[in-house]
């Protein structure tokens, strides 16, 4: 009798066995989302395996801070997944001018933090800086490439998204008339401003587009008297590139929307629709900064930190592109548009432009 049940066990042990094996490789045949760098975050590690513990990773914010509902708020909750996802240390530090840069990346530095990321291409110099003094220190940079061999620097092909809210916005505006609202007059926006002006152009050659920068990343009353005189000249829909100075365009826009009028903002760097509502927000060009902030990040958690590389991550890659949410406000015709143009870009078909 004893023997009989010997046996049931270990089959079923066998059976057992066999199904997690034939899982197993029914998983690894499933097209990979971590094959490409940008999808390749911090959900590589199971969660809540500690296996990040013993390690601290530091974020230093540009000027628009941590809470910007944007590009360094999207850093941020990058490095938040990673610590539910590994139990690693983490740690933002917000720069309230340019001067907070390099006390900032040295105070994680002389900390003994694992990691140092500095968030923003304005952060390039700074960076650079602490680099060179201490060699034996990782550091990590979003958009900006820091030619040093203890630097990782993550850029992304922010004109390629641009183009496809270009294409959508060309497609949905009822004047013809169309803003972009810049930050501060640097490659990354100039990236955004080339790519939606292209997107906009192929399929609406007659749309104007006015350009407004405000000079600052952290000024939401400048982006509201920005979006305030290109609304007014009669336009209906605008992309903002420019971080908090960005919140500001919402609020003009919603302001309009409580006396009738009805005007459009798309979001960057986050599904901003999220923040300010599907009644203003048309859609949003998706810059996977928390993906690529996590990736990295779990690179020296498991000892495969790639210093003195340059990863630039574009359509191809998920680095950018539009939210699922997009469907609210945009019609099933326009997306399948989007999706013939991204397909031309991802192909080579369409090469789009980096400078305006």
């Amino acid at each position: 009798m004893m023997k009989k049940v010997l046996t049931t066990a270990l089959m079923a042990v066998t059976v057992s066995a066999l199904a997690l094996t034939g899982c197993a490789k029914k998983e690894e045949t499933k097209p990979a989302a971590s094959a490409s760098p940008a999808a390749s975050s911090a959900a590589s590690a199971a969660p809540g395996n500690n296996s990040g513990k013993d390690f601290k990773i530091g974020m230093v914010t540009d000027i628009g801070g941590v809470n910007d509902k944007s590009f360094n708020q999207s850093a941020w909750e990058g490095l938040q997944q990673l610590k539910k996802q590994t139990g690693a240390n983490v740690k933002n530090l917000e720069s309230k001018s340019d001067a907070d840069y390099t006390p900032n990346l040295n105070q994680f530095v002389k900390d003994g933090y694992n990691l140092t990321w500095g968030i923003g291409f304005l952060m390039g110099d700074a960076l650079k800086t602490v680099a060179t003094q201490n060699p034996n220190a990782k550091l990590a940079i979003i958009d900006n490439v820091v030619e040093a061999p203890n630097v990782e620097s993550v850029t992304f092909s922010e004109q390629e998204g641009s183009y496809l809210v270009g294409v959508v916005a060309g497609l949905t505006t009822k004047t013809n008339k169309i803003g972009f609202v810049g930050g501060i007059d640097i490659p990354v926006i100039k990236r955004f401003e080339a790519g939606f002006v292209a997107g906009v152009k192929a399929v609406n050659p007659n749309a104007t587009i006015k350009i407004n920068y405000t000079g600052a990343f952290d000024k939401p009353d400048l982006g509201k008297a920005a979006a305030a005189t290109i609304y007014n000249d009669g336009a209906d829909i605008i992309f903002h590139a420019a971080g908090s100075t960005g919140n500001g365009v919402f609020n003009e826009a919603k302001d309009r929307a409580k006396n009738g009028k009805k005007v459009w903002v798309i979001g960057v760097d986050k599904d901003q629709s999220l923040e300010f509502g599907d009644e203003v927000t048309l859609t949003s060009m998706l810059k996977r900064v928390d993906n690529a902030v996590a990736r990295v990040s779990k690179d020296v958690i498991d000892n495969k930190f790639q210093g003195g590389k340059n990863v630039t991550l574009g359509l191809k890659d998920d680095g950018v592109g539009l939210p699922e949410t997009s469907k609210k406000n945009v019609t099933a015709d326009i997306l399948k548009k989007v999706d013939e143009y991204k397909a031309k870009i991802i192909s080579g078909e369409i090469k789009v432009p980096e400078k305006p």
